[in-house]
């Protein structure tokens, strides 16, 4: 099961600019980081 996080609009704003610069995903441990990066991969 995936809960949805405020990042993955931040995501998805990012893949459809076309001037993005490439991502650094930063922050606590545990928060999903991994998680949030493989589900936005998957689509």
């Amino acid at each position: 099961m995936y809960l949805k996080r405020k990042t993955d609009e931040y995501l998805e704003a990012w893949y459809k600019n076309p001037d993005r610069k490439p991502l650094i995903v930063k922050g606590a441990r545990q928060v999903g980081k991994t998680k949030t990066i493989k589900e936005f991969a998957g689509k």
